[in-house]
């Protein structure tokens, strides 16, 4: 099959209801690692950084078509932390550049299945990654997620898809009590950001993206004790930022045609860390009914996520991607257990409506989580597996 014919038939697929997801990141090889950490020190260009990029970028896209994934992504190679989608892109920020040993000194020290601290985020460095104020209105200068769906698409056979940081994460990590000379309060911000990534959207579904994912690990915050704690000490209201942030996702995707949109939740993935716990159960009805994308990314891979139950909360239509395969560690899931999980959970939601994904990046930024190429290899291919066993 040539590779016209094989991208005409990806064009087909019904991106809202493929039965294998993958969250975005994947290990940095070590090869980019060194290179990145030679472009940091002056050693090497920008040019000669992107090559190696690009090189990755062709390998992550080879390794998940070569296990059978429904979509594919670029593996975030080029990103120093997933949420460089909108702070690596927008200026206005009162923020400063960050290197890979910066985000090696985050992380020391750090154990598997540990609670990372969430003030580690709030000192000085990129914007969003960082909790920091504006210094000016924010503005879009360099669209990294088209520059990266650009190259993915040309590239792979399968469809590509790009990951964005969303609103509530963009808010969550903006220090507005620093920013009243720029902007008058959060819903003023939050204009602008929503505006910036509506531009983003329409650049991407203007290239041929036909599935948008967006980042939201900041809804575990409206279930997690401390964080609705730091929130309240701030002066905020959880219940009003819960509906500011649902306001502002679901007008982010408004009126795409043609376009997929995901949305992705978790509670941490750091370096095999994790930052939030709590269920879905206190925020589930309205997260499900008052946003309108296509399918919601779910992470289950351990207790902290609460049961299956609130999936019966999902509007007719949607599709939820249960994020069962771990990607904090190697231990490998296997295919009955993991048919027995998706078995529980289809008794609040058809088995339609269900399909299958790691339950997050395997390296949400450049560090990676605490297993190998070999382990992700593998934790890949059981989620198509398992996928062919129960849809076939």
């Amino acid at each position: 099959m040539t590779a016209s014919i094989e991208a005409k038939e990806a064009g087909t697929i019904d991106l809202n209801t493929i039965r294998t997801d993958v969250v975005g990141s994947l290990l940095r090889p070590q090869g980019l690692k060194e290179a990145r950490v030679r472009f940091d020190e002056g050693a090497i260009s920008a040019e000669a950084l992107r090559a190696l990029e690009d090189d990755a970028a062709r390998d992550a896209v080879r390794l998940q078509e070569s296990v059978g994934l429904d979509v594919v992504t670029d593996g975030e190679m080029r990103r120093l932390n997933f949420q460089d989608s909108f702070g690596g892109s927008v200026e206005g920020y009162d923020a400063s550049r960050s290197t890979l040993k910066v985000y090696e000194r985050r992380v020391e020290g750090a154990a598997p299945g540990r609670r990372w601290d969430i003030r580690e985020m709030h000192d000085v460095g990129t914007a969003v990654s960082h909790r920091r104020p504006a210094k000016a209105r924010l503005q879009l200068v360099h669209n990294i997620p088209l520059e990266e769906y650009r190259f993915v698409a040309a590239i792979a056979k399968k469809p590509a898809k790009v990951s964005l940081i969303g609103p509530d994460r963009i808010s969550q990590r903006f220090a507005y009590e620093d920013s009243t000379a720029v902007y008058g309060g959060m819903d003023d911000f939050l204009a602008d950001v929503v505006a910036i990534e509506r531009q983003i959207i329409t650049s991407l579904a203007g290239a041929g993206c036909r599935y948008v994912h967006i980042d939201a690990p900041g809804f575990t915050a409206y279930v997690d004790p401390p964080s609705l704690a730091q929130m309240r000490a701030r002066g905020e209201d959880p219940e009003q930022n819960f509906s500011r942030s649902l306001r502002a996702e679901a007008a982010t995707v408004a009126n795409f045609p043609g376009v997929t949109f995901g949305i992705h939740l978790c509670r941490g993935n750091q370096r095999s860390m994790w930052h939030r716990e709590g269920a879905y159960d206190a925020i589930a009805e309205r997260l499900f009914n008052e946003l309108p994308h296509d399918r919601f990314l779910l992470e289950y891979d351990t207790a902290r996520s609460g049961s299956f139950e609130p999936l019966r909360f999902v509007p007719k239509g949607r599709v939820v991607v249960l994020g069962l395969v771990s990607t904090k560690g190697p231990e490998l899931e296997t295919i009955d257990a993991l048919t027995r999980r998706i078995a529980e959970a289809s008794k609040f939601l058809p088995l339609d409506q269900l399909a299958i994904s790691p339950q997050c990046g395997f390296a949400s930024d450049v560090v990676g989580n605490l297993l190998g190429p070999d382990d992700q290899k593998r934790k890949l291919e059981v989620v198509v597996e398992t996928a062919r066993r129960i849809w076939g």
